[in-house]
């Protein structure tokens, strides 16, 4: 059986964002207190409150969902021919056969102004992938799509589809 070739270029990047994290975890923190003040402090939470159990689970499925959610990440690949990029642990991913490709451009932006934030970001000007930091590779696909994704190591990225590419 062939085995596949190595990637040029292997890029993995983690949610790192603070603000965002905690966010995130204020729904599980908020329904955990719950549990606790109703299940073993023998309180009720409102007016009709949610039976035990399902304090319970539910605690436990937010806590699962954030766990999901942390462990994130976006995985930037280049192969001969191809580029790959996965949001790790979301399902969402795309191959980009470099054929199909325009040009490619190293650029700087402001994740928050130029894009609404981190992760997969669909706009009027295209398609982002963003886990943090504020470098990636700009490129333009032969259909006029744009596409953006975001890299520590935008130069290596920019070297790799160069080599993918002759």
């Amino acid at each position: 059986m062939p085995r596949k070739p190595e990637p040029l270029f292997y890029e993995e990047q983690s949610f790192r964002q603070t603000r965002l994290r905690i966010l995130t975890a204020i729904p599980p923190i908020a329904l955990t207190l719950g549990a606790i003040w109703q299940v073993a402090l023998g309180h009720r939470w409102g007016k009709q409150p949610m039976s035990d159990a399902g304090l319970i689970v539910w605690s436990i499925f937010l806590w699962l969902v954030y766990l999901r959610l942390m462990m994130v990440k976006l995985v930037t690949e280049v192969r001969p021919g191809e580029l790959r990029v996965r949001m790790r642990g979301l399902f969402r991913s795309i191959r980009i056969p470099l054929d199909k490709m325009n040009s490619a451009t190293a650029v700087t932006f402001d994740p928050v102004r130029d894009w609404g934030g981190y992760g997969f970001r669909r706009t009027k000007k295209g398609t982002a992938y963003l886990a943090s930091g504020g470098e990636g590779a700009e490129l333009r696909l032969a259909s006029g799509a744009l596409v953006l994704i975001g890299s520590h190591r935008a130069a290596e990225l920019m070297t790799a589809i160069g080599q993918s590419q002759r």
